[in-house]
């Protein structure tokens, strides 16, 4: 199939969503590989899903960093709304933790420090993603992280009500912080509860609540206490408690204060075979050299990009 006469995709999706799929495909016009999401098919025209479709578009725009995919080019397909995207190689977190079990401290650490300098970059532009789950989680060959799929992200408060069908509550629920399960309403510290959701289950190879429904499931977000994990370093453990804190006010102010706990034990990180490359990373090398830079303080001076 060929849509926007540019863009040929894969016969095959490689994932779909509630939104709809994404396809592999080829930018004819700049020679180069791309993710194609394709709205999902209705035979009756779907405001709501379109109008979340769209949004999801505009945060992208918005949201510049590199742990956030690159959105290049938006359209309309046969009456099918399409996003297209940057390509990105690698594994969600989930198949990590699926194919290799418990992931070792370091490595969790470092997948959730990672995830948090995304949500700092979106939550200083007011956006909360509501959906952080390890499927939404890519690791990179070279380690990296990005954080995908804010088709749930909300811009501001008042989004809720207009995203949100009477009855339906928007999310998955074994991630989902307890105010948005009762309330429907989220804000930057329920995003925090569902990395810890994340963060619990990379550590122990096990999702944090499960049950035979998702009723069931919800119940134990709100009024179950997450179990301790046994021979976790006792900070790291303070640390998993406060994220997964029922009342947003309990846990970590932001994901800069998260950022700065986790980093202590993002280190010596082992290599886990058949997930990462041994090649040199020209992202990480750039962001080496740049973290160094910046840590020369008061004694770094910055100079205007235009001169006149």
């Amino acid at each position: 199939m060929v849509i926007g006469d540019r863009y040929v995709l894969d016969d095959l999706p490689l994932g779909q969503g509630g939104m709809g799929a994404v396809y592999a495909g080829h930018d004819l016009h700049l020679d180069r590989q791309v993710a194609v999401k394709l709205l999902r098919f209705t035979s009756v025209p779907d405001e709501e899903l379109e109008r979340r479709f769209i949004r999801e578009a505009r945060i992208l725009a918005r949201l510049e960093h590199p742990g956030a995919p690159v959105l290049y080019d938006f359209g309309t397909h046969e009456q099918r709304l399409f996003q297209v995207m940057q390509f990105i190689q690698g594994v969600t977190v989930g198949d990590v933790v699926s194919e290799h079990g418990p992931l070792p401290v370091p490595w969790a650490a470092a997948i959730a420090a990672q995830s948090c300098a995304v949500l700092s970059a979106a939550h200083a532009l007011s956006i909360c993603h509501r959906d952080l789950k390890p499927t939404n989680l890519m690791l990179c060959p070279d380690g990296s992280v990005k954080v995908l799929d804010f088709g749930l992200a909300m811009l501001r408060e008042a989004d809720v009500a207009q995203f949100t069908r009477i009855g339906q509550i928007l999310g998955t629920p074994a991630y989902m912080a307890p105010e948005q399960i009762q309330r429907g309403v989220s804000d930057a510290r329920s995003d925090l509860y569902s990395l810890g959701c994340v963060l619990h289950e990379m550590l122990t190879g096990q999702p944090l609540f499960t049950g035979p429904t998702d009723y069931a499931v919800f119940e134990k977000q709100v009024k179950e206490p997450a179990p301790a994990i046994a021979g976790l370093p006792p900070k790291l453990g303070r640390v998993l408690a406060a994220l997964l804190e029922k009342r947003p006010e309990d846990r970590p102010s932001d994901v800069n204060e998260l950022y700065s706990l986790l980093q202590p034990f993002a280190v010596d990180l082992p290599m886990l075979p058949g997930f990462l490359t041994t090649e040199p990373s020209p992202g990480r090398m750039y962001a080496r050299v740049l973290g160094q830079v910046l840590s020369g303080g008061d004694g770094v001076r910055t100079r205007s990009a235009t001169r006149g």
